[in-house]
């Protein structure tokens, strides 16, 4: 008879303890050690060494396997993905709650053709399902669904089907028998997650998990998830906005770099393939405070709005907030702005925020933030036919920028009639473009084209 023992177990990383504590040595998160019985087995039930596993081999003995990717139906899921979904991988899918995430799945698992597709749903019964699929205006007569929180009754399932593509939302809601402690533990969701693993390589399966985030907005359990899964995927954005975007942020068979863009609709989620097309505000009345910089996620270039507010400090310390947009650089832009330009802001109010509700990584935007700030700071109107790319750096410089043919190509294809950009960006003829382009080395160079003596 096995003996049942317990161990605390942190929720944030999964690390161990013999007995609770406080705050985690791994992870510095505190009061996320949980108790949890487990079972020790004896010695004598561990598996005996034999000479009859695989013998290794050389790269050039090792055959080739090629495996054809599955289109999902939805472009943009298949950008993020790399060109499609890989036959045996686990794809984790993650995201705030009510961002859309069982919806992306079920219109993936709707869109697939010629697939079969079995959907296991631990938070939705089957008539909750069909509501959805209903709102969606969707049918497939390859997907199946099953409402089963029992890993085990899932596994039988997937043995007697054998679908093609397992679903799973959420993994927090599976659990195991072999493990005493409750459905979204640590434990649960690290033997859960192991045991799919096992069957998606056995299969030849893919394997998409719906996870939930925890308060800091990473996956639940982190450390024990991402290390298993072959593809991390976040479904970011806010519920008060129609964006969603689609990030990887781990993917074996891809690269990281790329975005995908959605936008809520009452139907479901419908792609955004232009997305400079829905991220700028028109051709209004220009206004002080905002700049359109010209950037890049992954291989696509898109044109979106910097707003940006400086006003007296109502208290006694000037606050700094930023929406989209790294705070630690925004902090840091300031301190160039003036120290390199002249600019006094210490004792004002500085609000930043990307319209759209994206967040926005590349270095390129900085110009356009600088832009922004200071055209706030005048009460001076930028031309919204006006649009800025370049980095900033230290010493108040426009560092040079990667792919800026594409990004002054985007400018021209919306009507863009003036671009900023660098002065080291060189290698390309500025006359096939049917726009003013203006090289600038540095910031305070920009200032006074833009404002002059103002």
């Amino acid at each position: 008879m096995n003996k049942l023992k317990t161990v605390y177990t942190c929720q944030n990383c999964g690390a161990e303890s013999p007995k609770w504590i406080g705050r985690c040595p791994s992870c510095d998160q505190w009061n996320t050690y949980v108790e949890e019985i487990v079972a020790s087995t004896s010695k004598s039930a561990s598996p005996p060494l034999t000479s009859a596993g695989s013998p290794p081999l050389r790269l050039s003995e090792i055959a080739d396997l090629h495996l054809d990717r599955l289109d999902t139906g939805i472009a943009e899921f298949n950008r993020v993905l790399g060109g499609g979904l890989v036959p045996g991988s686990l794809v984790l899918i993650g995201g705030e709650p009510g961002i859309g995430k069982s919806t992306l799945v079920l219109q993936l698992a709707l869109s697939l053709k010629g697939k079969k597709i079995l959907y296991a749903s631990g938070e939705e019964s089957l008539q909750q399902i069909k509501l959805r699929a209903n709102r969606l205006k969707m049918e497939s007569k390859g997907s199946w669904f099953l409402a089963e929180t029992s890993l085990e009754m899932v596994m039988h399932t997937v043995e007697q089907e054998k679908p093609d593509i397992l679903v799973v939302d959420s993994i927090q809601t599976m659990a195991t028998d072999k493990i005493e402690s409750s459905p979204g533990s640590v434990a649960q969701v690290r033997e859960c997650t192991a045991v799919l693993l096992r069957h998606a390589k056995k299969y030849h399966m893919t394997v998409i998990l719906i996870g939930h985030i925890n308060k800091e907005g990473n996956l639940a359990g982190p450390k024990v998830l991402e290390h298993i899964v072959d593809t991390v995927i976040q479904f970011e954005g806010d519920n008060r906005h129609y964006f969603r975007v689609l990030r990887s942020t781990k993917n074996r068979f891809g690269s990281t770099a790329e975005l995908g863009i959605f936008e809520m609709r009452q139907n479901g989620l419908v792609e955004v393939p232009n997305p400079s097309d829905h991220l700028l505000s028109g051709d209004g009345d220009p206004v002080s405070g905002t700049a359109i910089a010209a950037t890049i996620e992954g291989v696509r270039p898109f044109l979106l709005e910097i707003q940006s507010l400086v006003s007296s400090a109502a208290y006694g310390m000037p606050q700094r907030s930023s929406t989209g947009f790294d705070l630690r650089r925004l902090n840091m832009l300031l301190a160039v702005l003036e120290k390199r330009a002249g600019f006094k802001l210490t004792s004002r109010d500085v609000f930043l925020n990307v319209a759209g509700g994206l967040r926005i990584t590349d270095p390129a935007t900085d110009l356009a933030v600088l832009v922004a700030i200071l055209s706030s700071s005048l009460d001076l109107a930028v031309d919204h036919h006006t649009c800025f790319t370049g980095e900033a750096g230290l010493t108040g410089e426009v560092r040079a920028v990667s792919r800026i043919e594409q990004r002054i190509a985007e400018a021209a294809r919306l009507g863009f009639r003036r671009m900023f950009i660098p002065r080291y960006n060189k290698g390309f003829d500025t006359s096939a473009y049917p726009l003013e382009i203006i090289r600038v080395a540095r910031v305070e160079e920009v200032f006074r084209k833009l404002f002059g003596n103002k």
